[in-house]
């Protein structure tokens, strides 16, 4: 009855407010052509500023407000995290399985949530076994958001998305200079072939990236790195995580002292009908039962996992979210995912109208929400039995995550909590702030059509700052 409640008031109609001469004047800052949407209301509901209240915006990386927020309220966040890689022997074949953790890792000085440790589980069974399979099944295929930039996907921010992820789906390159006309030396872990076309120059700043023609295992890498310093570090995305997790388990067994005599190889689940809510004619085709595991992880407490994502905008995590949410109930598709984000907002009071969303992560230039959808969720939230710990996991101004450097020696520093968002001619920042009189203010703001390769974010930030002194 009190969700019901409060959700009757939330869609009461807000006091319009206009921009004072301050805050007006900090937004221009912007410039020509951006398109700017504030709202902010006090720790009553009363409406401060309101510029473009009901205009929708691309929101960037806000989108992961309302997918972490989703988690929280779907998913145990305070206990052992259930979704934890498993092995198993299928005959002679090992078989790596996703569940949609995200924190699996392969790296040398790994402590928690190892893949070494199912390595030493197959070594302590067999001597010998035949392929490695990484099996991601867990989700239907949907390695990419739609919507999502095709150039982002040969990097970190553009990963693809499995059930079965592996070091955040990234591969590394060192880069380490040569003498001045030279390419520079190129190393990485043998997963990627490298067409190295990159020089090493006199002096200067590096300047290297690496591009791949989706599907393909060539790294072609151009750019400058001066001679005489440290080894640069890229990071490349990688297409098919569960072969690419399974390439890295057959690595480890080699290194436990394990005969590999087969292939590296996948099993996927491809997208279908039974996968859209929408379409579907009956509940969830039920999960055919699992085969017995030899070993399993137990990754930390999923809150840990929250924290990062929303306090370092990790896009992967917050996809694998969505996904995570979407398999309560459902298949794990995205389309599963993003009926459970609307069935929390239908709860918070939210129109239908006023937001779309095409991802978990913000990536998609289809999402879509207005300031004053944002501002009634954000509200919504903080009535929630986890509220608080879902504030926690925003970024704090002049302290850290994306919000490290932003309000520093203002004050506004340590004294607001918002997650951040940046894509193409996009800025975002929605969240709470605590102003001069001590109440706690409520914002939301978006800038889209920010010309060429400008920001708005200095405009809002002093536009924040403003209405924090009037308030």
């Amino acid at each position: 009855m009190r969700k019901v409640t409060l959700a009757l008031a939330l869609l009461a109609a807000p006091v319009r407010a206009e921009p004072d001469a301050t805050v007006a004047a900090a937004l221009a800052k912007a410039g020509p052509g951006a398109r700017i949407g504030l709202v902010v209301v006090d720790d009553t509901g009363n409406e401060i500023v309101a510029i473009r209240p009901d205009e929708r915006f691309v929101p960037a990386s806000n989108t992961k407000m309302f997918t972490t927020a989703a988690a929280f309220a779907t998913l145990d966040t305070a206990g052992p995290d259930a979704a934890g890689a498993t092995v198993r022997l299928d005959g002679r074949d090992v078989v790596l399985a996703g569940h949609g953790d995200a924190r699996l890792s392969s790296a040398a000085d790994c402590r928690t949530d190892c893949l070494v440790e199912l390595a030493r589980a197959v070594a302590a069974r067999t001597r010998v076994v035949g392929d490695v399979i990484g099996d991601d099944s867990f989700f239907p295929d949907e390695r990419w958001p739609v919507g999502m930039s095709w150039n982002n996907m040969a990097g970190r921010y553009g990963t693809a998305i499995s059930a079965l992820t592996i070091d955040d789906n990234v591969a590394v390159l060192d880069v380490r200079p040569g003498a001045p006309g030279a390419a520079p030396v190129i190393t990485g872990d043998g997963y990627y072939r490298i067409e190295n076309r990159a020089v090493t120059v006199a002096g200067g700043k590096a300047s290297l990236s690496a591009t791949r023609t989706p599907g393909s295992d060539l790294l072609r890498v151009t750019g400058t790195v001066p001679a005489g310093t440290a080894t640069e570090t890229l990071t490349v995305g990688v297409d098919d995580p569960a072969h690419r997790a399974a390439w890295r388990l057959a690595a480890l067994l080699r290194r436990e002292g394990v005969r590999v005599t087969g292939r590296v190889g996948v099993r996927h689940r491809p997208i279908g009908p039974a996968d859209d809510p929408e379409t579907r004619c009956a509940a969830p085709p039920a999960r055919p039962p699992a085969p017995p595991v030899l070993a399993r992880l137990s990754p930390p407490p999923l809150a840990e996992d929250l924290t990062v994502t929303n306090k370092v905008s990790q896009n992967l995590h917050a996809d694998l979210l969505l996904r995570r949410v979407g398999a309560v109930g459902g298949t794990g598709s995205v389309a599963d995912g993003r009926a459970a984000v609307r069935a929390m907002l239908t709860l918070a009071g939210v129109e239908r109208w006023a937001y779309d969303f095409a991802d978990g992560s913000g990536m998609s230039s289809y999402n879509r929400v207005t300031p004053r959808a944002t501002i009634r969720f954000l509200r919504w939230v903080e009535a929630q039995p986890w509220g608080e710990a879902w504030r926690g996991t925003l970024p704090v101004a002049g302290v850290d995550g994306t919000l490290a450097r932003r309000f520093k020696g203002t004050p506004l520093e340590s004294k607001l909590f918002a997650k951040t968002g940046t894509l193409n001619a996009t800025n975002a920042l929605s969240g709470h702030m605590v102003a001069a009189s001590g109440r706690r203010l409520t914002f939301s703001a978006f800038a889209n059509d920010v010309p060429g390769d400008a920001s708005a974010t200095a405009a809002i930030d002093a536009a924040l700052l403003a209405v924090a002194a009037a308030n």
